[in-house]
């Protein structure tokens, strides 16, 4: 009994140097070891177990929750591009902190962290220790390690796809307490169309009234919907091959879609495209897609003097070829490339997920399956057919 009230008392007093955050019971019971799913071969995960680590001062041990599975991971899973094999995939990925070194105290926005606190990782600062968050200077995040991403070490618990991660002293991190599980595993792929739209901006083309064509809806064209609406472009088109994808777009804020099967040829669908516009051709263009026959069609729908963000390339999709005079020159059309993102689209993400939440939009929808981590190699297999739109690991 006494014990009870002696711990009571302690969890208060670590309650309230916390700034009243609740603190978690995990700690009280920390396996020693943790599995990870471990991709060993193209197309083949091996469920592995290894001991946890002792923390250094700065780093902290994180209980997954879930992880979404990005097109990167499909494409490591089928082909290793990236000469990661063996590794543990994974950066989609969102947990509980359960222990912590004792140099730990807030996270890269200067918020409270604590032994309970729900966390994202953004990226290992390793190029540029001096990027913060508040760095004025908005340059992109270059060759920056990601988790999931990692060469495998003697730590090995460095991917989301596991029970438990080890982040390391000199890592983002943000503490996302106020966010449900879906919105904090869609986090790092809205942060890649946050960056992405910002770059838009830049053109000095995208505004309110534009008209705006998405051209992919997967995970992350439909995100990028998502982004326009919330802040404010009303005529957007979305332009796919799957109905449910389309119909999905609309929910979150497409005015109109374009199926391209149903249309022969280039010039038919950017027809149809201007039809779904009221007869125009867009302002312009975001090309979600990573293929490279898309990105050479996506001119055609654009005006004179538009603009166009290419974002669907993260690994090579192959050559484009395009027609220099008609498709840039004769048009004046203004490009930019978008990749990856900065420390700063991670804080602007958040209040993109409040506006969402303030909108209405049917975002943890996105979500449409979900897979424990024994059923991983399913879950890639079904990414690869397209089953459903977004999917995830959830460990129960």
């Amino acid at each position: 009994m006494q014990q009870d009230v002696i711990e009571k008392i302690v969890q208060q007093v670590i309650q309230n140097l916390a700034g009243n955050a609740p603190v978690s019971t995990a700690t009280r019971s920390i396996p020693k070891a943790a599995r990870v799913a471990m991709l060993t071969a193209p197309e083949k995960y091996e469920i592995k177990e290894f001991p946890i680590p002792e923390l250094g001062d700065d780093d902290i041990l994180v209980k997954v929750e879930g992880c979404g599975i990005c097109g990167t991971d499909v494409h490591e899973f089928v082909k290793d591009p990236f000469g990661l094999i063996p590794v543990v995939l994974g950066h989609e990925g969102t947990g509980e902190i359960v222990k912590m070194g004792k140099n730990v105290k807030v996270d890269s926005a200067g918020k409270p962290l604590y032994v309970g606190a729900k966390i994202v990782t953004c990226v290992m600062l390793e190029d540029d220790p001096d990027i913060t968050m508040f760095d004025l200077n908005k340059q992109n995040l270059g060759k920056s390690n990601v988790y999931g991403l990692l060469p495998d070490d003697d730590i090995h618990l460095n991917g989301w796809f596991a029970d438990y991660l080890v982040v390391r002293g000199g890592s983002s991190i943000f503490n996302v307490s106020e966010f449900d599980l879906s919105s904090r595993i869609l986090i790092e792929p809205a942060a890649v169309l946050i960056h992405a739209v910002e770059r838009a901006k830049t053109t000095g083309i995208l505004r309110f009234n534009s008209r705006v064509v998405v051209q992919g809806c997967g995970p992350i064209g439909l995100l990028c919907i998502a982004v326009l609406k919330t802040m404010g472009v009303q005529n957007i088109v979305a332009v796919d091959s799957e109905e449910m994808r389309l119909n999905f777009a609309k929910k979150l804020g497409a005015t109109a879609a374009v199926n391209f099967k149903n249309y022969n040829g280039a010039e038919a669908l950017t027809e149809a495209v201007k039809d779904a516009f009221g007869g125009y051709f867009a302002d312009f263009a975001f090309q979600c897609t990573g293929v490279a026959m898309a990105h050479r069609n996506v001119y055609k729908f654009i005006r004179r003097g538009g603009g166009l963000c290419e974002l669907g390339f993260f690994v090579d999709g192959g050559e484009a070829p395009i027609n220099p005079h008609f498709d840039l020159c004769a048009k004046e059309i203004t490009i930019v490339g978008s990749w990856v993102y900065t420390l700063r689209d991670y804080a602007t993400t958040f209040d993109f997920l409040k506006s969402v939440k303030d909108l209405g939009l049917p975002l943890e929808e996105l979500i449409t399956h979900t897979y424990s981590l024994d059923e991983i190699n399913k879950a890639h297999r079904d990414n690869l057919a397209m089953t459903g739109i977004k999917l995830a690991i959830i460990n129960e």
